[in-house]
């Protein structure tokens, strides 16, 4: 198969980082979903923006005549399809122009927006900057850095959800804002982006403070998080005096990632039933373990 097209390489991207699966996998998974798209849209379509539906017919359709084309060929087919006009859906010119539009330098750097077009153009998307929508829209255009957007991940974001008008692009920052809450895989995606983007260049831990900020953002509801916090437990507020009382340490990948999972667990049993000292937790979740007990005045405080 020839080299992967930037429409695959980012679909692959963003199937590894959201699964840590090799690329391999990611590879047969993008196969799979085209090979969906065409024989059964339906279901290929559970994957993408509500969009998509007004062009299910004409991309089945498209899909049939690269399978065609290609004697079923998959893998040919796959690569025919995202080299096409149509591969990454939406309108290459008008998403270029739109790029375009919100640049800071065309002449210096004419293929990145800056903070300044960052800002402007999230505006006029209807989405604030400190939102839960805001980083899910850095996830989906691939951004580098906070405020900052190069025209290929622009490009293919759009593209991947069949967006090529601000309209549109409204909308689907509108279905992400309502769908982050109750769709855990989205939630999971946007908030394991967070931790390289937030990131200070050449760094690779997170500083303190910046985990807390987004860790009150993602973890509560104000702005489009999902509550850590019960009525039983203050869980996000322990969390924070916790490591406060462990020196404000800055935060590493897999800590960031893990907290999110060690949210999803203290809501489904409030009393660690399922906590085993043998897992496979950070250190610094199995000490907040213990401190939570503790701090309970025992491990039977908890009513189970």
């Amino acid at each position: 198969m020839p080299p992967y097209t930037a429409a695959q390489k980012q679909q692959i991207a963003q199937f590894v980082s959201f699964t840590e699966a090799t690329n391999t996998v990611a590879a047969k998974v993008v196969t799979q979903l085209f090979i969906l798209w065409c024989l059964v849209p339906d279901m290929a379509l559970q994957h993408l923006s509500p969009n998509s539906y007004a062009s299910r017919d004409a991309h089945t359709d498209n899909g049939e005549q690269y399978l065609k084309a290609s004697r079923w060929n998959t893998e040919e087919a796959v690569d025919a399809y995202f080299q096409s006009p149509q591969g990454g859906g939406g309108s290459t010119p008008a998403i270029n122009q739109i790029f375009d539009k919100y640049r800071d330098s065309p002449e210096e750097n004419p293929d990145t927006i800056g903070i300044e077009g960052a800002m402007r153009f999230l505006g006029d998307i209807k989405v604030e900057l400190d939102e839960v929508a805001c980083l899910a829209i850095a996830e989906l255009l691939q951004s580098p850095s906070m405020g900052e957007f190069t025209r290929e991940g622009f490009l293919n974001g759009w593209r991947g959800v069949q967006c090529d008008s601000i309209s549109k692009m409204t909308a689907h920052a509108q279905s992400l804002r309502t769908r982050i809450p109750s769709d855990p895989d989205l939630f999971r995606r946007v908030y394991r982006y967070t931790f390289p983007l937030c990131l200070v260049q050449g760094q690779r831990n997170l500083q303190f403070e910046i985990a807390v900020e987004q860790w009150n953002l993602f973890f509560t509801t104000p702005k489009g998080g999902v509550a850590w916090n019960t009525e039983a437990t203050p869980w996000l507020d322990w969390w924070v005096e916790f490591l406060e009382g462990r020196g404000k340490k800055p935060v590493n990948k897999d800590l960031w990632q893990q907290v999110e999972v060690f949210m999803r667990k203290s809501h489904d049993d409030e009393a660690f039933g399922w906590w085993s000292e043998d897992g496979a937790w950070p250190g610094a979740l199995d000490d907040f373990v213990a401190w939570v007990r503790k701090k309970r005045g025992g491990e039977g405080a908890m009513e189970e």
